[in-house]
C-alpha cells in the first residue's frame, strides 16, 4: 500500500513539474505579435485640417484640408493604406475686384505604426507618400448680364510629390470607433506654379497642419 502511496506521489510531482514547464516555456517574439497568429483588421477615416501657407505675397494665409484615409491593419500595430487631402484658400492680389482660389489636393501610399493600440489612449505615426497638384482659379461675375452669372478661369496649375509625416493621438471611443488629434508637417517638390502677382513660393504649400479625424473599423 505504501509502494503505491509513494508511487502516486510520484506521479503527480512529476507531472506537475511537467505541466509547469510547459506552462513557463518562452513563447518566441515576433515583429507583429507575440504568437504564431497574426491578427487582421482595417479602418476607413475622414480628416479635417487647418494649415497655413508659406508665401509673403499672401494676404490670407489659411487653408482647411478635408481628406480620408484607408487602411489594412496588420496585428494592431502597423496599418498600410492610402489616403488623401483636398485644399483650399481665396485670395486678392493687384487689388484686383475678383478672388483668386488656390485649391487642389494630394495623397498616396500610408504607413502608420501604432503603439499601445488595446489603450484608452494610443498614439499613431502616419507617413504619406505621393503627388498631387495645385492651381490658381479666378472667380467672378460677368457684369453683361442682368441675372447673376459666376464663372471659373483656371489661370495657373502645377503638379508636385509630397510627403507627410504626422503624429496622431487616438481616444478609443468604442471597439469600432477612434476620435484622433493629428499634427503633420507637409513637404513638397517640384511646384511650379504662376499668380497675378509672379511666380510662386515654391515651398508654397509646404508647413504644418493639425485637426481632427474620426477612424471607424475593425482595430
Amino acid at each position: 500500500m505504501k509502494k503505491i502511496i509513494v508511487l502516486a506521489l510520484f506521479l503527480a510531482v512529476t507531472f506537475s513539474t511537467f505541466a509547469q514547464e510547459k506552462t513557463d516555456k518562452p513563447q518566441m517574439k515576433t515583429l507583429f505579435g507575440n504568437n504564431d497568429r497574426i491578427r487582421h483588421g482595417g479602418y476607413g477615416g475622414i480628416l479635417i485640417n487647418y494649415s497655413q501657407l508659406n508665401d509673403k505675397d499672401l494676404k490670407n494665409k489659411d487653408a482647411i484640408l478635408v481628406g480620408a484615409r484607408g487602411a489594412w491593419i496588420i496585428d494592431h500595430h502597423f496599418a498600410i493604406g492610402i489616403g488623401g487631402m483636398g485644399f483650399a484658400s481665396q485670395n486678392k492680389f493687384n487689388n484686383d475686384s475678383d478672388d483668386y482660389v488656390l485649391g487642389g489636393g494630394y495623397g498616396g501610399l500610408i504607413f502608420e505604426p501604432i503603439l499601445a493600440p488595446f489603450n484608452v489612449v494610443n498614439v499613431s505615426f502616419p507617413i504619406l507618400v505621393g503627388a498631387g497638384g495645385a492651381a490658381y482659379t479666378k472667380y467672378f461675375e460677368d457684369q453683361d448680364y442682368e441675372d447673376d452669372d459666376y464663372y471659373w478661369d483656371r489661370y495657373d496649375a502645377s503638379a508636385f510629390f509630397v510627403v507627410e509625416p504626422g503624429v496622431e493621438i487616438n481616444l478609443n471611443l468604442v471597439k469600432f470607433m477612434r476620435v484622433s488629434f493629428g499634427g503633420y508637417y507637409r513637404y513638397t517638390s517640384g511646384l511650379n506654379l504662376e499668380n497675378p502677382n509672379g511666380i510662386t513660393n515654391k515651398e508654397l504649400l509646404n508647413g504644418f497642419s493639425c485637426g481632427l479625424g474620426l477612424k471607424f473599423g475593425k482595430f
